[in-house]
């Protein structure tokens, strides 16, 4: 399969995103702005054929694996908490071509909507996300692509949830008999 080529637009300075009001308020910090290996990984390790199929992508700041999956055909949502990822992820989706909805919203919150195929890149900043984690995505779809980074909390959350790895820091996660 040939190369995949996206111009993206990044923060020039993700440091100087850093606010202490926001922080303060739930601990919030620019994780978005970075385009972190583990996003990559993902984007790497999805299907060549995703027509069809209904993606969502969680805490997707800069979002490339959601721009790969909509390349890829797939009918993508994005969604972080963070508005200015949200609006950088629309810009660089149509400077692309591409078509991705992406929505402000807190992962936490409760998901009304069900998609073929969930993806997460490097989601475990903190302990307080295991549970949420684990908990949403047998219930977003039946099989989800989780990209690890080597964060403290990992092995808590792969301890609660059926993996298998597909690729170098990507599991498959799919649900449980009786999910």
């Amino acid at each position: 399969m040939g190369q995949l080529e996206l111009f993206l637009l990044r923060p020039e300075a993700p440091e100087e995103l850093l606010d202490e009001a926001a922080f303060a308020d739930d601990e919030f910090l620019p994780y978005w702005a970075e385009l972190w290996p583990a996003a990559l990984a993902l984007a790497a390790a999805l299907p060549a054929h995703l027509a069809g199929l209904r993606v969502v992508e969680l805490g997707c700041g800069l979002g490339v694996p959601s721009l790969v999956a909509a390349a890829r055909g797939a009918d993508v949502t994005a969604v972080d908490w963070a508005p200015p990822a949200v609006e950088l992820l629309r810009r660089n989706a149509a400077r692309n071509g591409l078509e991705v909805r992406a929505e402000v919203r807190d992962w936490r919150d409760a998901w009304q909507e069900r998609f073929d195929l969930a993806l997460a890149a490097d989601v475990l900043y903190e302990r307080r996300n295991v549970e949420p984690i684990a908990a949403l995505l047998p219930r977003l779809a039946p099989e989800a692509l989780l990209a690890l980074a080597g964060r403290p909390y990992e092995s808590e959350l792969l301890a609660l949830l059926p993996t298998r790895p597909v690729a170098d820091r990507v599991v498959r996660v799919t649900r449980r008999a009786g999910s």
